[in-house]
């Protein structure tokens, strides 16, 4: 679907949400007053963030005047306003740079999609019917306090949980504040492709819970252990533009770029080699290469310092992972190992990166914590063209907003769904939704549909009927994020300290509210400790008070008056430290955690009965599945495939040829958990022992556009999660697959099959 096309239709057709109760009533539409002086023809800049994933890319929207269909005081209608044409990268902001991907062009559809909820809804069938009727705000909102005030009383026995997607700026400080008022509420941080993994490793090795920025601008050797750090991967703008900076011959010199996976994704297949480890075995190959570089003193162990300390026998030289005694276990030969460690030792500032498939096995933080020794081993730490960390924005602790955990300090979904289950600690009585689906996208082994319906009540303040907002008892909609006060405080990508915030660029076309006002309302109507805590009138309050302090710290504002100050941050979308700004040097590693050993990573199944190994992986596209519902998403070939508008499984040709199966085969990926049905894509860029589904479609309800298209892969998934972090182990399954017919694949210029075998260096 073109862009004109879809923007025609959504804003003039008249298109609605098919739910009872709401909708186009068929009656004539009144045309309202303009609510807004604008020149027709003449385009405005608007400031904002982005919010198709959690990079947190300043952008700029282009505001035209136009026609909308609206609903404004419970009535439909027509009125010329500001509409948003389109989405491009902020020149100014720190990690964008005046860039934007494919998703955060897409944003546009969020706003403008015809199946967005565009009234509060009570449930009137079934739970999970997808029945509801349409309410007013203040019905909704004495719905819900209905249920929060018992709960918010002193010693109350049953509490509330909070379900959201990782949440950062004000927005994680408000939700905070307003858990507070209620004893044993739990907050549960959920998306499937989480990174509590590395961030835990980068905990205990350089002393900051947080993703790395890795200057690839200036970096001479980058080897990348499973990291999509060009198409999914933590802050794919701003690594683009720094890996285009390494590539361009700066001064003479081209660095050189090595890729470690089993299946090429799109990052892979930019570079200058391609290293197939076996799944699991990546941080034992990091090993084998920090051992060469220790035998032939290339480094001192010392140079490690505590990210060494942190892994068994570092000081001793690892004698257990020489190059020959690891290459059948990673199945990478000892002459590559060796080669590519006195590569890497040579060639400074090397740097090594991990992510992805690598981090999700029951290995993952042995793997992270290797991955981070051979980066300190390298003295790349914390140096241009090396591993480096986002300085905090100079706020107060309690304003800072940088909260990056995918579990949250009340633990995960799955311990959620046990409480849920079980009544323990103490039951929940009530759970509150935003923007996480976790019925979608966690194993059926976690149970957490079954746990949800358990729920006495279930309230949604999302923008769309996914799985999971279904089972709701009530939905509240929240403005898309060009509709709302947006803020961020990025974790990653830029060596300067960031905090975005930027007014909306649009009116609101529906009856919708920001979730931040709705909970400040319902906090001043609850009183008490929720109250006194939540005293601002209104979020644009909250972010300007919060916020004030930054106006006394150098950086890209040179005002002191608290009224200029507030003017100017919104002009420029965000707050910024200055350029000479050093990132903070590596700290010193927890000292209680013991060495870790190499430990083989557990996979879910027999290799006798299920002789695949799985990778479920992430979708430019559609990321965990949450775009699914965006047209343009689906109508975009996916970059190394060519697919489109379905689900297909990836098989090496040579793994096909043995099985007898052919491009288009509909086959069954089965493992001891589940099963799913799609059709069969060649691949010579997939080691033969390894299936993969692309994460995104299958979905059950999510709009027309996602609704019953393709195969959900996560419902394969064995429950096994990482040890010490609790996170899903989404690599650890292995699988069969079985021809059951012929299906049908959707593909552009005929797919990967016409890529020549010798294109994939081993």
């Amino acid at each position: 679907m073109e862009r004109r096309t879809f923007l025609n239709f959504t804003i003039l057709s008249g298109a609605a949400l098919a739910l009872e109760g709401c909708g186009n009533p068929g009656t004539q539409l009144v045309r309202f007053i303009p609510e807004e002086d604008l020149v027709p023809g003449v385009a405005v800049l608007k400031p904002s963030v982005c919010a198709m994933c959690s990079a947190g890319c300043g952008i700029q929207v282009r505001v035209m005047e136009g026609e909308a269909e609206v609903v404004r005081n419970g009535q439909f209608g027509i009125v010329k306003m500001g509409l948003a044409k389109k989405l491009a990268g902020n020149p100014e902001h720190p990690v964008s740079r005046g860039k934007l991907c494919a998703r955060g062009e897409a944003g546009l559809q969020v706003a403008y999609n015809p199946d967005r909820i565009q009234h509060p809804l009570k449930r009137s069938g079934q739970r999970g019917s997808g029945k509801f009727t349409q309410v007013s705000w203040d019905e909704a909102i004495e719905e819900l306090l209905t249920h929060l005030r018992p709960l918010a009383s002193a010693h109350e026995s049953k509490s509330i949980a909070f379900l959201t997607r990782p949440q950062r700026g004000q927005r994680a400080v408000l939700i905070e504040r307003f858990l507070s008022g209620f004893d044993g509420a739990a907050w549960v941080r959920f998306e499937f492709f989480d990174d509590g993994v590395l961030r835990k490793a980068n905990q205990l090795s350089f002393g900051y819970e947080q993703l790395p920025t890795v200057d690839l601008g200036h970096s001479g050797y980058v080897t990348s252990f499973g990291a999509d750090f060009l198409g999914t991967w933590n802050s794919p703008v701003a690594q683009s533009a720094g890996y285009g900076k390494m590539r361009q011959n700066r001064s003479g010199v081209r660095g050189k770029f090595v890729q470690v996976e089993s299946r090429v994704s799109q990052t892979g297949a930019n570079a200058d080699e391609w290293v197939a480890a076996h799944p699991g075995t990546e941080g034992l190959l990091a090993l084998g290469i920090a051992h060469v570089i220790l035998k032939e003193k290339l480094a001192h162990a010392e140079t490690a310092g505590a990210a060494g300390a942190l892994i068994e026998g570092w000081r001793e030289g690892l004698p257990a992972s020489s190059p020959e005694a690891i290459a059948w276990k990673t199945g990478v030969p000892p002459e590559t190992i060796t080669r590519l460690a006195r590569e890497m030792a040579a060639r400074s500032p090397a740097v090594a990166i991990v992510g992805g498939a690598p981090l999700a096995q029951t290995n993952g933080l042995f793997t992270a914590l290797a991955v981070n020794a051979l980066n300190a081993l390298l003295g790349s730490v914390g140096k241009p063209g090396g591993l480096e960390f986002t300085p905090e924005a100079p706020l107060p602790a309690a304003k800072a907003g940088r909260d990056n955990s995918g579990e949250g300090k009340s633990g995960s979904v799955r311990a959620l769904a046990q409480q849920i289950l079980s009544g323990q600690p103490r039951p929940v009585e009530a759970l509150l939704l935003h923007e996480a689906n976790p019925v979608f996208a966690t194993p059926l082994g976690w149970r957490v549909k079954e746990a949800l319906e358990k729920v006495p009540f279930i309230a949604s303040f999302g923008s769309f009927l996914d799985e999971t907002s279904r089972l709701a008892d009530l939905i509240l909609p929240d403005h898309s994020f060009l509709e709302s006060w947006v803020d961020d405080v990025p974790e990653s990508g830029t060596t300067q300290s960031v905090v975005s915030v930027a007014p909306p660029a649009m009116r609101p076309l529906y009856d919708t509210r920001s979730l931040p006002d709705v909970l400040l309302d319902l906090g001043h109507r609850l009183g008490g400790h929720i109250s006194e805590v939540l005293p601002w009138k209104s979020y644009e309050e909250m972010l300007q008070a919060t916020l004030a302090p930054l106006a006394h710290h150098d950086g890209s504002i040179k005002t002191k008056d608290g009224g200029e100050f507030w003017n100017k941050i919104q002009e420029q979308g965000g707050w910024w430290s200055a350029e000479a700004t050093a990132a903070p040097k590596a700290k010193a590693a927890a000292s209680h955690f013991n060495a870790m050993k190499y430990q083989e990573a557990e996979f879910a199944g027999s290799a006798g009965e299920y002789p695949f190994y799985f990778l479920p992986y992430a979708s430019q596209l559609f990321y965990d599945g949450r775009h699914a519902n965006l047209p343009w998403m689906q109508e975009i070939p996916e970059v190394l495939s060519t697919g489109m508008w379905g689900t297909w499984v990836e098989i090496n040709p040579r793994a096909a040829a043995t099985l007898q199966i052919e491009q288009g085969d509909l086959v069954e990926v089965a493992s001891p958990h589940g099963k799913v049905r799609a059709p069969v894509l060649l691949s010579p860029g997939i080691a033969p022992d390894l299936i993969a589904i692309p994460v995104g479609q299958g979905h059950e309800e999510y709009g027309r556009y996602a609704s019953g298209r393709g195969a959900n892969p996560i419902k394969v998934l064995a429950p096994q999660v990482e040890p010490t972090t609790g996170a899903l182990a989404w690599a650890g399954t292995r699988v069969s697959i079985t021809k059951v017919g012929k299906g049908e694949l959707i593909l552009l210029s005929g797919g990967p099959t016409q890529w020549s075998q010798e294109k994939i260096a081993r």
